[in-house]
């Protein structure tokens, strides 16, 4: 292989490389430290409001690490580190959406028989890229 063909080679690689891959998403801190920073106000103001927003938010906090949404060609992988929790086939989804664009904070998707909503602990945009690389059709 010449030398630029081996960066070209290099350079081309992306997360969608091959349909044969596995991604798991990088995580997002963005959506648990921004409720955590709205419950220090509200602590001040209103204890009752703002002590079960800070533990939402610690809770987020805490689950961004461990829990893992990996795409493989055939399904959508929910992990909590290594082990598998959940498989949800894309043959069997209908729609998919990210609520609120400008902040991305929930993720819907609706399957045959269920519907289902996850705050967005990972990158939005390896989260997009993904689900329109496996649900293109699926989109809202």
């Amino acid at each position: 292989m010449y030398p630029e063909e081996k960066e070209n080679a290099f350079s081309d690689y992306d997360m969608t490389q091959t349909s044969s891959t596995t991604l798991s998403l990088s995580p997002s801190y963005k959506l648990s430290i921004s409720i955590i920073i709205i419950a220090m106000p509200l602590l001040l103001v209103n204890l009752w409001v703002g002590v079960p927003v800070a533990l939402i938010g610690l809770f987020l906090l805490y689950q961004t690490p461990m829990i893992k949404l990996v795409f493989t060609p055939t399904a959508l992988e929910v992990k909590r580190q290594e082990k598998l929790l959940k498989t949800f086939p894309y043959a069997e989804w209908e729609s998919w959406k990210i609520f609120w664009q400008p902040v991305p904070i929930l993720f819907y998707f609706k399957e045959i028989n269920s519907i289902h909503f996850v705050p967005v602990l990972y990158d939005p945009e390896e989260l997009r890229a993904q689900l329109e690389k496996y649900c293109p059709d699926c989109a809202v």
